[in-house]
């Protein structure tokens, strides 16, 4: 039996970095990064270490501000504002989840658009969905961006999309429509699920379930992207179950498949936001 063709997202991430530091040594100016984090969470604490160690790998001026959980709302929104006033800060990243009482949605807009690395002001959710030019979420530029590496032409294909959050699901859905695909974008009240699933000759998974996708899903020869990460008595799983790799002709591994290309896609953003300021841009 053969078994599915591994996409490997450490090293399409590697691709990028080797592009963002040559652009960085062309550069007359250094972007800078700056990451503000709230709480002791450890999973938040790793996610934000691991990206700032990366900033500063690759020469960029990363800052990382540490506020204890119980941090005011209005206090973040206040520092938030400085930082937005703040010429020599191009990128801005409030790391999420955050404590129950700050509301999430009035943090993410009080982030410049053009400082908003993340992708996740209403501003830029627009721009996505019109066409137009801004700053778009990571994980869905990551999955993009795994799927140029390898080859895959997304114009005119089928492509189901598991998952409905503002965070993957919704705007990778606008990127791929972008590319032309005809975009399905399948949840939990789907009717007849392994049927939507089984047309797809691209299936993204993103619902945060241990290996809900099963072989009998998955139409024979689809490129399969597990966005899923749970972790199951110490073990990392995806959202698709191994044995899909026996009919899929391709198959992003967990870890090392979508993972290391949201890290690569935040350093890309970064660039990207130094240049939208600098030229002139407005959202």
């Amino acid at each position: 039996m053969t078994l599915a063709r591994t996409l490997s997202g450490h090293e399409v991430a590697e691709a990028v970095y080797a592009e963002l530091r040559q652009r960085l040594k062309a550069l007359p100016f250094v972007p800078s990064l700056r990451v503000l984090r709230l709480g002791e969470d450890p999973a938040s604490v790793s996610y934000v270490r691991l990206k700032d160690k990366r900033a500063r790998e690759l020469g960029f001026r990363s800052q990382v501000e540490v506020y204890p959980e119980d941090f005011p709302e209005e206090a973040l929104l206040s520092r938030i504002a400085e930082l937005n006033a703040q010429e020599d800060v191009d990128g801005i990243l409030v790391q999420l989840p955050l404590p129950p009482h700050i509301r999430a949605d009035r943090v993410l807009e009080a982030i410049h658009p053009l400082k908003d690395v993340d992708g996740f002001h209403p501003l830029n959710v627009g721009r996505l969905w019109s066409g137009g030019e801004g700053l778009f979420p990571c994980t869905p530029l990551g999955i993009l961006r795994l799927l140029k590496h390898y080859g895959v032409a997304l114009k005119g294909k089928e492509v189901v999309v598991l998952g409905r959050s503002n965070i993957v699901g919704k705007p990778l859905a606008g990127l791929l429509l972008r590319e032309d695909a005809t975009v399905t974008v399948a949840h939990s009240k789907t009717e007849a699920l392994p049927e939507v699933t089984r047309r797809a000759e691209v299936l993204v998974v993103a619902v945060g379930k241990a290996h809900l996708v099963r072989k009998d899903w998955v139409r024979p020869g689809a490129i399969v992207v597990d966005v899923g990460v749970n972790r199951v008595e110490g073990k990392l799983l995806g959202d698709v179950h191994p044995e899909v790799a026996e009919v899929a002709s391709a198959l992003t591994p967990v870890p090392g498949g979508v993972g290391p290309m949201t890290v690569a896609m935040l350093m890309a953003n970064t660039l990207k936001a130094a240049l939208l300021r600098r030229h002139g841009a407005s959202l």
